[in-house]
């Protein structure tokens, strides 16, 4: 861990919590001083996160959203930071795309994340709030057979970017946090038969992410450090795409 300090009294909810990039963001944040509020669907992996205010969400509800953002504010006294981490990816070949596919992908990757913002600028003070999203290197960047899901992070990338702009004049700043490969369960999770070649020849000669980068960065753009950078995508992905 870090051993920094820059989290002192800060309070953050995180979607996503429970494993991957969420689980080893909020590990950051709270070794850095913050109090968390985390969310996931996985009420085990939840479970085994000490110290922390927990609650399982379903972050495609409205309704769960809505609520968990109340509940975080309430038991937290407020909130200062909001990490979206919660998503879910899919292959899908153009010739095999069904509409429940793109349907499911945008309730989880962009329709959740966008209702955590509304919900969360509600309580995020002027001046000193932010939020990070995390999209996608996807989401700018032709990957074979992941068109919805790039589509998706697509969206959230340029809904971050916007409302960026819609609330500079708060002093809330919104970064986007774009990862590549990262060794996580998301990515093990998927399965194909289909040719892949592709990706071979943007993997990075650093290898797969670990989850700790990842959450690094984002405490960064969470961080007072990053005081002047609001509406720029920060893209992680180990020179893949250089």
């Amino acid at each position: 861990m870090s051993g920094l300090n820059r989290f002192d009294g800060t309070r953050a909810l995180v979607t996503g919590a429970a494993s991957g990039i969420g689980r080893a963001t909020v590990q950051r944040l709270a070794a850095e001083g913050a109090q968390i509020f985390a969310v996931d669907l996985d009420a085990a992996g939840l479970a085994s996160l000490e110290g922390m205010h927990t609650r399982v969400v379903d972050v495609s509800s409205e309704t769960e959203v809505v609520d968990a953002v109340a509940a975080a504010a309430q038991v937290l006294g407020g909130l200062d930071v909001l990490v979206n981490v919660a998503g879910i990816h899919r292959t899908t070949p153009i010739d095999s795309l069904r509409v429940e596919d793109l349907t499911r992908l945008f309730e989880v990757n962009t329709v959740g994340p966008a209702i955590f913002c509304r919900e969360a600028l509600r309580h995020l003070p002027d001046h000193t709030g932010v939020i990070v999203n995390v999209t996608s290197s996807s989401a700018a960047h032709g990957n074979p057979y992941m068109s919805a899901y790039s589509a998706s992070k697509g969206a959230l990338l340029s809904f971050s970017l916007a409302l960026a702009a819609e609330v500079v004049h708060r002093g809330i700043r919104v970064v986007p946090v774009s990862p590549g490969t990262v060794a996580t369960p998301l990515v093990a999770g998927v399965s194909s038969d289909l040719d892949m070649s592709y990706y071979s020849r943007i993997r990075s000669f650093m290898g797969a992410a670990d989850p700790e980068q990842i959450a690094g960065t984002i405490a960064f753009a969470a961080s007072p450090d990053a005081a002047y950078l609001t509406g720029a995508e920060i893209r992680v992905d180990g020179g893949s795409h250089v």
